[in-house]
């Protein structure tokens, strides 16, 4: 779910940055970028996080 989360706020930075490249219509301004890419990179490590911690709760239990 989180990978998941942080995929969808990626593509939303990435769509901004592509549009402001392309079109010249970026719909956020630079504090917003950093706040959409903070949040993706946030998502993302909680993801892995919790996918080695259910991997080293896996392997204790074998």
């Amino acid at each position: 779910m989180f990978l998941y989360g942080s995929l969808i706020v990626f593509i939303i930075f990435f769509t901004n940055v592509a549009l402001g490249a392309f079109a010249d219509s970026a719909f956020l301004g630079d504090v917003g970028e950093m706040l959409v890419l903070f949040v993706a990179s946030l998502l993302f490590v909680v993801a892995i996080l919790r996918k080695e911690a259910e991997r080293a709760e896996s392997e204790d239990s074998e």
